[in-house]
């Protein structure tokens, strides 16, 4: 198996595998490019697979009632993205995921993920794991959303995450802290002037 193989060093990193397990992981993996604001995932369609990012970055969001979006997720290289209550119960979306670059994915069916974790218990705990993970991550994040003011968040995240920062426009990222754009403006032209 070649040493870049990208989702197998994934895998690697969190279960111990053999070349051989990590190469049958690998092979139920279909790689998809995907063009700058495409959608990967629409509301009401049962999403089929949960995408792991190669290349690009990528926006999940929701749109309510009146027109106004709420930001739920980016996903850049090394990140996964779908709309996993969809994903995992087969339920209709109720979110957009849409690229925001030109990006690489590689997708992996509801159907084939269920197969490799009847094949090997290494695999599914790679998938409990990343449930696991995701499940604190956004227990952090609500978290964050009752304690913390706006422009707290924004320093958290810039913090963990600089390297989103660079690549998502400034609405998509006032709408994830929860603020309006030119809010946003307003702290970071503070920052500028205070670093200045």
């Amino acid at each position: 198996m070649p040493e870049d193989n990208p989702i197998a060093n994934y895998l690697k990193r969190h279960v111990p595998v053999s070349d051989e397990e990590a190469a049958q992981f690998s092979a139920a993996f279909r790689e998809v490019k995907i063009r700058k604001r495409q959608f990967i995932v629409q509301p009401e369609f049962i999403v089929k697979n949960r995408n792991y990012v190669l290349k690009g970055a990528f926006r999940a969001y929701v749109v309510d009632d009146k027109g106004q979006d709420s930001t739920i997720a980016f996903a850049i290289e090394d990140w996964w993205i779908t709309d996993y209550n969809s994903y995992i119960l087969q339920k209709p979306a109720t979110m957009f995921v849409v690229a925001l670059e030109d990006s690489i994915i590689l997708e992996i069916s509801h159907e084939k993920e269920q197969a490799l974790k009847k094949a090997n218990h290494l695999y599914e705990t790679f998938f409990r794991i990343r449930a696991e993970r995701t499940a604190a991550f956004m227990q952090q994040r609500i978290i964050s959303n009752l304690t913390q003011n706006a422009e707290e968040r924004y320093y958290q995240f810039i913090e963990k995450y600089p390297q989103i920062v660079q690549r998502v426009p400034q609405y998509a990222l006032a709408s994830y802290l929860g603020m309006t754009t030119e809010f946003l403006s307003r702290i970071r032209n503070k920052r500028m002037t205070k670093n200045s």
